[in-house]
């Protein structure tokens, strides 16, 4: 089964060149220091990484891309701003390179500042973690992952959505300092939304991963009599009973899994 289901860098190269071009180079406090530091490291890599991702283009897509870019910069209007930008983000999902769509979908929901907005920037750089195996790519969407739907869960804490795939961020690849977190956040969004179908299977699939398989089945088959048909829950309790050494509820699952996969 696959992991990560499910929603950039902010704007961070338009602002460097206000801060850096546009005002008087000498800062005068620390803070101002420490913040045109950040902004010129996230700058420099976003541009690493749309110098290395357009040198695998074909020159019919580098064409198409670099038109875009063009027109990006020429408008004013931020709903034409806003087309161009979802042209971006799109070209480059086409491509295979989430990191650099979600660049761009990041820099719509700054943009339009709207839940939706930002949940699907999330969810492209959610993508970017499953397939990327490259640890800088992976640990750039991370921090833009859980930016993304901290700032979904900002505009409508009251959307259980945001916070699932926020705790699966954290599931996926726990912080050092705290590496129960996402697990946590799980159980807690259990505990208040106790029939979420989202909830119950992830914390199946975890249950799965750390060999406790009585807890991922009860999880599991509560999913079932919520939503019979749901294969996610049905395939994963294949595993749950092979754990338990219930060979007639695997032939069973089994079966049903392969039905729902057809």
């Amino acid at each position: 089964m696959t992991k990560l289901q499910l929603g950039v860098v902010i704007s961070a190269i338009a602002l460097f060149l206000v801060l850096y071009i546009g005002c008087d180079t000498k800062p005068n406090n620390y803070e101002e220091v420490a913040k045109r530091r950040v902004l010129s490291a996230e700058s420099t890599n976003v541009n690493s990484l749309l110098v290395s991702a357009k040198k695998t283009l074909k020159p019919s897509q580098l064409n198409v891309i670099l038109a875009l870019e063009q027109q990006l910069e020429e408008v004013s209007i931020d709903s034409v701003k806003n087309e161009t930008l979802k042209s971006l983000s799109g070209k480059w999902y086409e491509t295979g390179r989430s990191d650099i769509s979600g660049h761009y979908a990041l820099q719509i929901a700054e943009l339009e500042n709207s839940e939706n907005a930002w949940s699907i920037a999330g969810t492209t750089f959610s993508i970017c973690i499953q397939r990327t195996a490259e640890e800088k790519i992976k640990s750039y969407c991370t921090d833009k992952a859980i930016q993304s739907f901290e700032n979904a869960i900002s505009i409508n804490p009251e959307n259980p959505q945001h916070q699932l795939n926020l705790s699966l961020i954290y599931a996926e690849n726990p912080p050092q300092d705290n590496p129960m977190k996402g697990i946590l956040m799980l159980l807690d969004l259990n505990k208040k939304f106790p029939e979420n179908v989202g909830v119950l299977v992830n914390l199946g699939r975890l249950g799965l991963k750390t060999a406790q398989f009585e807890k991922a089945a009860q999880r599991l088959e509560k999913v079932i009599v919520l939503e019979p048909d749901n294969r996610s829950a049905n395939c994963l309790l294949i595993e749950a009973y092979e754990g338990l050494g219930q060979k007639e509820k695997v032939l069973f699952y089994q079966n049903k899994c392969e039905a729902l996969s057809e």
